[in-house]
């Protein structure tokens, strides 16, 4: 289960937490012993990470765009109002860039861990990025909102000429601490993209090194949605009337045991896209941008 071991003069990123909106959910969609009537606001995280020797930059997930209302399908309009979803965006990414002293402009390589609207958020001001996306997300586009009507997934969400979807046979993947399949992206030991299968087609999270000695942190987007899962306290819902988050629940819960393992590791960090205990700890604090979140 061990993590690679840093070489001499190891590169690591610098991570920094972007605010990206907030949501209110019933917690009955998400774990199985939650109280009925149950709500809970969550955070919307995005990260920006920096290279520590080539300063380029990487965004893992974009959050909520502010003009959001305009740009949902009407098969995901009818999903929200079945879950009685409540949506909050004071802040999104592109202000949490501009208030670190960055542009859209300045960002090298976006990865979307999937393509669920709370992670896709605006990406047409990043001219200059690189999207990232898991292979099988090409497909829900190729067939996405208006070319399919029913479609949740606008068509649209991303650039073609600048997108690099990772191959489902990419002969790069290999077993990485607890997981079957990831990708060492940078090529340097730095990062990596590593499968998270179960959510929904293409999903994908990323193992990060924060430091040039052993510190690690995991963003593992929406393989949980409540921290309750990754100790064991809950299990996924499936309710009868918000249905499951997840497409395929046996995937999600084999993926969240390969968590808790990694958890189990010294100098590992695991961050949620939606983790309120995450946020009630370093919310406000130098972690987010301008800041950086520091090292295990």
């Amino acid at each position: 289960m061990a993590l690679p071991h840093p070489k001499e003069d190891q590169a690591y990123w610098d991570v920094s937490v972007l605010e990206a909106g907030h949501l209110v959910l019933p917690r009955e969609s998400v774990i199985d012993n939650a109280q009925k009537d149950e709500r809970r606001r969550l955070p919307v995280l995005s990260f920006l990470l920096r290279h520590s020797k080539t300063n380029q930059t990487f965004m893992f997930d974009l959050g909520i765009r502010k003009d959001w209302p305009g740009t949902i399908p009407p098969a995901k309009v009818e999903w929200h109002e079945r879950l009685q979803l409540e949506i909050e965006v004071p802040q999104d990414a592109l202000t949490s860039l501009a208030a670190g002293g960055l542009s859209p402009a300045d960002i090298n390589h976006i990865c979307l861990s999937h393509l669920h609207f709370d992670h896709i958020g605006d990406p047409d001001p990043f001219t200059n990025a690189t999207f990232i996306l898991g292979q099988d997300s090409r497909d829900i586009l190729l067939d996405g909102y208006p070319i399919n009507p029913e479609s949740p997934y606008p068509s649209d969400i991303v650039p073609n000429e600048r997108t690099r979807y990772i191959p489902n046979d990419d002969p790069r993947w290999s077993p990485l601490g607890p997981f079957p399949r990831a990708i060492d992206w940078a090529g340097d030991g730095s990062l990596y993209i590593v499968d998270a299968p179960g959510h929904m087609p293409g999903h994908v999270n990323a193992l990060v090194r924060t430091s040039p000695d052993g510190g690690w942190i995991f963003l593992a987007s929406d393989s949980a949605h409540d921290r309750r899962l990754l100790h064991g306290q809950s299990s996924i819902a499936c309710h009868p009337s918000f249905g499951c988050v997840h497409i395929d629940v046996t995937a999600t819960e084999a993926h969240i045991a390969r968590i808790r393992q990694l958890m189990e590791i010294e100098r590992v960090r695991v961050v949620l896209a939606h983790d309120v205990e995450f946020y009630e700890e370093f919310g406000g604090t130098d972690a987010y941008l301008p800041g950086k979140l520091q090292s295990l």
